[in-house]
């Protein structure tokens, strides 16, 4: 059974995953959703990748990021020889707060104890493995043919060991480096200086961070998580690193995650905002500029802005643990989610009015902001199809209605603050009638909960939220019902679900991990800090060994399911120990200097 025990190591322009026996299981280049050169995670026979052996075998090892990096260490032992292998692609500071990062993939194995005796199985597979990946032996390693660019793994072992898979002794530490493009071959020395400047520069990073009291390992882990998934290039973030990781075993619930949902990466940046991490705020409004003035504003993008994300099937590949299909591509770009306007317009106050982030010209984006409140006011009463991208059930969902709401809302503080008297008021007032709309249709007496959408009776997890955006008051007793109602009957092994009833699909069956987490932090407001806490430290349990998540969790055998590493889960984790950690200092004092 596969699990998804895997390392992300990666540099702002392509992600790898690393798993215990030091596999490249997934690599796409030249960027996040670029087809794969390994694809092994979605098919170990034909997906392709690249692994040291010893004896002709595998050889599971103990992983760990070296501290405060995204650089990974895993320790092997095989009888009386041990060696460890540090992966890593290079993130080289420029002086100037922006990083050189090249597409190469770095690979150092160096012998510990005893003489280590191991193969190269490299096995490249282009193209998702439509292409066969041969090799060409060279003075300074091999290089990938059959792929639509230049492709190098430059070694100090010979091409030929390489190419034929033969046995060689490492005495030595040993240098592998993986290169789309064209470069020098890499010298020793250059692999070394490689590793320690990329240490420095996510330590620098890391550094940075300002955590919280509470859990700010679990924070700082999944901080460095997330800056891996922003795209240096454009200012984009994308949702996860993968496609195609089932929901659930057995079941259709394959999707590509690469892209960049305008939801996901608000979050993300008000995450990053909250620890002080704010270059990834200010390139992702530029990014969403670039975005909204290429035509009407849709859910998700390529991560250079591209529109058109047809959603193919690869039915050569068997898919992760064999389920399948494999998709590329996704559907939803083509949706209507009404919510997006709400997060964006969050997103656009926060980062705008922090008064850390200098835009010279905040004025310049109040057009995008008139025209997000004007499409939120016109889109309020009309159906969507959720955050939770049902593809079949258009109905008037409560959460979009709310985020229809808050952007309303907090569009009237934006035009105030900037002279805009009259909109301000107009929308106020707009505003005020979205809001007892909301909370007399979108609670059910009936049923004592948020309901998921406008006279429903079904809860919905995306309703945890609406405190968090000030649509209601966490000590409401309407809300205080939603968290008893939510816990009684939409809970599995402690964990919570989006929701109960049929999509189209039937009866999902996995919890969507964030759901757990703004569960937590929605207790925490309520001031139930006892139950967040416990609630807390219940889901981190499931992290994989490296601190890691993917999107799911079957509740039944803790298994993680889903796209992987999902980003929206940690922005999940970290605005739960942000507020359970602020609300505990409160409470026991810790709110002055040396307590």
């Amino acid at each position: 059974m596969q699990r998804l025990d895997h390392g992300a190591i990666g540099n702002g322009r392509a992600i790898a995953l690393v798993a215990p026996d030091s596999a490249i299981e997934w690599l796409c280049l030249p960027r996040f959703d670029s087809p794969s050169l390994f694809a092994a995670l979605l098919d170990p026979e034909r997906g392709g990748t690249f692994r040291f052996i010893a004896r002709d075998r595998a050889v599971s090892g103990s992983a760990r990021y070296m501290t405060n990096t995204n650089v990974l260490r895993t320790e092997f032992v095989d009888g009386d020889a041990r060696w460890e292998v540090i992966d890593f692609l290079p993130r080289i500071g420029r002086g100037t707060g922006r990083y050189d990062c090249p597409l190469e993939l770095c690979r150092i194995v160096r012998p510990l104890a005893g003489t280590p005796r191991l193969r190269v199985d490299f096995q490249p597979r282009p193209d998702y493995a439509n292409a066969s990946g041969r090799l060409l032996v060279t003075q300074y390693g091999v290089d990938v043919l059959d792929a639509a660019a230049p492709i190098h793994l430059f070694a100090n072992v010979p091409g030929d060991f390489i190419a034929q898979r033969t046995e060689f002794s490492v005495r030595e530490p040993l240098y592998f480096m993986l290169v789309y493009g064209d470069r020098a071959p890499p010298t020793p020395a250059d692999m070394e200086h490689l590793l320690a400047e990329t240490v420095l520069g996510w330590r620098l990073w890391a550094q940075s961070c300002a955590l919280p009291s509470f859990a700010p390992e679990h924070v700082l882990r999944s901080a460095l998580c997330l800056k891996l998934h922003a795209y240096v290039d454009t200012g984009a973030i994308i949702a996860a690193t993968t496609t195609s990781i089932p929901e659930a075993l057995g079941t259709e619930r394959t999707w590509d995650y690469r892209y960049c949902w305008l939801r996901d990466a608000a979050f993300t940046v008000e995450a990053l905002r909250r620890l002080s991490q704010l270059r990834e705020g200010e390139d992702f409004l530029r990014f969403l500029r670039d975005a909204a003035e290429s035509g009407p504003l849709q859910p998700l993008y390529g991560i250079a802005g591209e529109r058109h994300l047809p959603e193919t099937t690869l039915d050569h590949l068997r898919g992760f643990c064999g389920t399948g299909p494999v998709r590329v591509g996704n559907a939803a770009a083509e949706q209507v989610q009404n919510d997006v306007y709400g997060e964006l317009i969050l997103c656009l106050e926060t980062v705008l009015f922090d008064p850390r982030i200098f835009i010279e010209r905040p004025a310049e984006y109040f057009p995008l902001v008139r025209r997000l409140v004007e499409t939120a006011i016109e889109s309020a009463p009309k159906p969507d199809t959720s955050i939770w991208e049902f593809r079949t059930i258009p109905r008037l969902y409560t959460f979009s209605r709310a985020m229809c709401w808050a952007a309303i809302d907090r569009g009237a503080t934006i035009a105030a603050a900037i002279g805009e008297r009259v909109l301000a008021d107009k929308w106020t007032a707009i505003a005020a009638g979205e809001r007892d709309i909301i909370l007399s249709r979108g609670y059910s007496q009936s049923v004592g909960r948020f309901a998921q959408w406008l006279d429903g009776e079904h809860g919905d997890a995306s309703n945890l939220l609406l405190p968090s955006i000030g649509l209601v008051d966490a000590r409401d007793p309407r809300f205080l019902a939603t968290l008893d109602s939510y816990a009684e009957h939409m809970t599995r092994g402690g964990l919570m679900l989006r929701y109960t009833n049929r999509d189209d699909f039937g009866l999902a069956t996995s919890a969507f991990t964030i759901c757990s987490f703004w569960w937590a932090e929605a207790l925490a407001l309520a001031g139930r800090l006892a139950e967040a806490t416990e609630v807390f430290h219940r889901i981190v349990a499931h992290a994989n060994p490296l601190g890691l998540f993917s999107e799911d969790i079957d509740p039944q055998t803790g298994q993680l399911l889903g796209n992987f590493p999902q980003a929206y889960t940690h922005v999940g984790l970290i605005h739960a120990a942000m507020t359970i950690g602020g609300l505990l200092d409160a409470r026991d004092g810790r709110v002055r200097a040396w307590v």
